[in-house]
């Protein structure tokens, strides 16, 4: 297989199944409980810096089947996502939805988008190209825009089971916060806000959930989310090419490359 080609083709007619675990079932029954967690603490991230979802328009990196989009999309001015396997894009969510030609590779128009999610992504991103992801979420979003990236925590002995486990992440990868902290650096995003979360299982966390805050910056937790800031100027070489770019094409709209949009009679 091609280290680009969409390797959860295969996943996609039996995801729920592949991802049944006895472990990761005592923490939630609720297959939308995860989605929950992490939508309240990237919420939590950005009213920490004052960021109003309002005013963003919004794209979700290997958004999947869109359970991300369809919580929290209405909180933003626009919204949309993008995954290389045509076929876990579902053709319900209620937003538009884009096939990747890579993981690699976005069909985006530089500065396109305000604010950036990849959620339990890189993962499944190896080697050198998990730089290149980076560089292309930055050549998406606007200058100054914001990140956010959610992974797995490797430090965990829980989520190292489930992980080694599950048939989906057969290929995983897992990488610690500050190596994905080193990864965002590098190509010169700045701000950087990192926190841990799901130490609590699902009941627990209904009653305890405020204590997770106290334990957040310590590597306790199921997974870690980061927030970064895209930097606030293009380098020569981008300021040339998103010229040459303008000169030929219209900048405002987040416009596809390409014409493979999942696009729903409501898609918004």
């Amino acid at each position: 297989m091609d280290k680009h080609s969409p390797e959860f083709d295969q996943f996609a007619s039996a995801y729920d199944e592949l991802l049944d675990d006895p472990l990761r079932n005592r923490f939630s029954l609720d297959p939308l409980h995860f989605h929950r967690r992490k939508w309240h603490l990237i919420r939590r991230l950005l009213e920490s810096r004052g960021i109003a979802t309002g005013t963003r328009i919004w794209l979700d990196v290997g958004c999947g089947r869109g359970e991300l989009l369809n919580l929290a999309g209405k909180e933003f001015a626009s919204a949309c996502g993008c995954d290389p396997s045509a076929r876990m894009l579902s053709p319900h969510t209620a937003f538009k939805t884009y096939e990747q030609a890579s993981t690699i590779e976005l069909p985006f128009k530089d500065g396109s988008f305000d604010f950036v999610t990849a959620v339990c992504v890189f993962h499944h991103v190896h080697g050198e190209d998990r730089a290149l992801l980076i560089k292309e979420i930055k050549r998406v979003l606007t200058p100054g825009g914001w990140c956010c990236i959610v992974e797995h925590n490797p430090w965990n002995p829980v989520t190292q089971t489930i992980v080694r486990r599950c048939p989906v992440d057969a290929d995983a990868e897992l990488l610690t916060a500050s190596r994905m902290r080193d990864l965002l650096k590098a190509s010169a995003f700045t701000s950087i806000a990192k926190e841990y979360f799901l130490i609590f299982p699902e009941k627990l966390f209904r009653w305890f959930g405020a204590l997770e805050g106290a334990f957040s910056k310590l590597a306790f937790g199921g997974q870690y989310a980061i927030l970064a800031q895209a930097p606030s100027h293009l380098s020569r070489s981008e300021s040339t090419r998103e010229t040459s770019i303008a000169s030929s094409q219209n900048s405002a709209a987040a416009l596809p490359v390409n014409l493979t949009a999942n696009e729903p009679a409501h898609a918004k």
